[in-house]
């Protein structure tokens, strides 16, 4: 497809900040200069997560605790900003395709005035209710004690978290999504050299300990979002923000609640497949969490270039779309998923051949390499199938079509993957590796039924 020279070249302008006409180049073209930052945007957020555990761990269990309990609420807030995020691609896609600038630049506004009240709302009655929230989860008084500060700042950061998510979703869906990859630079990067300032102490500034963590973490962000808003509002894109703009249309509200209620319900009902699918393997002792976490992080990282050609996906689905031109769309579909299958085969022969190599680098436990190992074998030999799924997925969600994806999200992953799961490792006697078959097994169901309802070809037909 390109040579060797050619994709060193198609890298460079992809993180170029040119503007291109996507719906004008070829297809194929498109999908790679979309999907470089993207994965690379990826990445970003990834090592972000790594480092500022390996921050935070230093001051013991207790801050470690705080900031998995603390997570584990925040899972709502990033629902809010993943399901926005998805309207905020589709949308300003579709008129991108149109080629409706000026509209797009109002249903950005549309987009951050709704971002902004629910995180407000949200943000106010998490951060007046932070003690009781850690407690509900499980925190006992002694980490709540300690841990509320910490909770309190981040909860009171809600704003920034969900502006990052969805105001990134408009820049993919203006096809700037080296603006996205920047943003998560500057962001995260700005958090991995705060931390140790705000939690030890640097010179004159003292050592907040753990609640120095959600300092930075939350400058990091805001920063961030200055960013984002300099570039929406600085005139220096196609798509910007102008005094036109800035009234508010309900009824584009209410379509962007619309759609974003199908992307925060895909984001949960996945998230809790995960837990009570952690929960399962929990039962089996400390050693074999362990082994399932390691496995997890290394599956999540290995397919992150995956998500990158996914997100470009969505990408030219809605331009293509917007421009009247649906079998390109589909085209594009289809393309992506080649590309995806292709990658996640070679990764699956990699993890099948090199599963225990791989997991001895995190630890030294025995059983956890074992679980490990068997988790990345089993686990992705349903790959080829993820990598069909994950395009598909991100087709609906580009064209608008959030609620497909739920539906099918509640049908496959908690009608039928959790009960299989406790059926395979428990009454069956299959132990940890029956969890990872039926992932395995359900995931690859998933991407099959996503075909099925994508080929019937409904998405095409969505207004937003």
């Amino acid at each position: 497809m390109f040579g060797f020279k050619n994709f060193f070249s198609l890298i460079k302008r992809s993180l170029s900040g040119e503007e291109f006409d996507f719906t004008s180049l070829p297809v194929k073209t498109s999908i790679f200069l979309l999907a470089i930052p993207m994965i690379l945007e990826m990445m970003m957020e990834s090592v972000f997560a790594v480092v500022d555990i390996l921050y935070v761990g230093q001051l013991g269990n207790k801050a470690l605790a705080t900031v998995g309990l603390t997570e584990s609420i925040l899972m709502i807030i990033y629902s809010i900003g993943m399901g926005i995020s998805m309207a905020a691609t589709a949308m300003v896609a579709r008129r991108f395709g149109e080629k409706k600038i000026k509209e797009a630049g109002t249903a950005a506004f549309q987009l951050i005035v709704t971002g902004g009240i629910l995180a407000i709302v949200l943000g106010v009655s998490t951060f007046a209710y932070a003690p009781e929230l850690l407690s509900l989860i499980g925190g006992d008084a002694e980490l709540v004690s300690y841990g509320a500060g910490y909770t309190r700042i981040i909860f009171a950061g809600n704003i920034v978290i969900v502006l990052l998510f969805l105001i990134n979703g408009i820049f993919r869906g203006a096809g700037n999504p080296q603006l996205a990859m920047r943003t998560l630079i500057l962001a995260n990067g700005l958090n991995i050299i705060l931390d140790p300032i705000f939690i030890f102490g640097f010179g004159p500034i003292p050592g907040f300990g753990i609640e120095g963590a959600a300092i930075a973490t939350t400058t990091g962000r805001g920063i961030g979002v200055v960013y984002q808003l300099y570039h929406l509002f600085g005139g220096k894109h196609q798509l910007k923000i102008v005094r036109e703009n800035l009234v508010v249309q309900w009824k584009t509200v209410t379509r962007i609640l619309s759609v974003s209620a199908g992307g925060m319900g895909q984001f949960l009902i996945d998230s809790a497949s995960w837990i009570f699918l952690t929960k399962i393997i929990a039962s089996f002792g400390t050693d074999v969490v362990a082994g399932y976490t390691i496995a997890f992080r290394v599956i999540i990282f290995s397919i992150l270039p995956a998500w990158g050609f996914s997100g470009a996906a969505a990408t030219l689905v809605g331009q293509f779309l917007g421009a009247k031109r649906p079998d390109q769309a589909e085209d594009a579909v289809w393309i992506t998923v080649r590309y995806n299958v292709g990658f996640l085969a070679a990764i699956t022969v990699l993890f099948v051949l090199f599963g225990g190599p791989i997991s001895s680098l995190f630890t030294d436990n025995e059983t956890a390499i074992q679980i490990s190992r068997q988790a990345l074998s089993i686990i992705t030999l349903g790959y080829v199938f993820f990598g069909l799924g994950m395009v598909l997925i991100q087709a609906f969600n580009g064209a608008g079509d959030t609620k497909t994806p739920m539906v099918i999200n509640i049908l496959v992953l908690w009608l039928i993957e959790i009960p299989m799961a406790y059926v395979l490792a428990k009454p069956l006697g299959m132990g940890p590796q029956g969890i990872f078959l039926a992932i395995a097994i359900c995931h690859s169901l998933h991407a099959l039924v996503c075909w099925y309802w994508f080929k019937k070809g409904r998405w095409k037909l969505v207004n937003i």
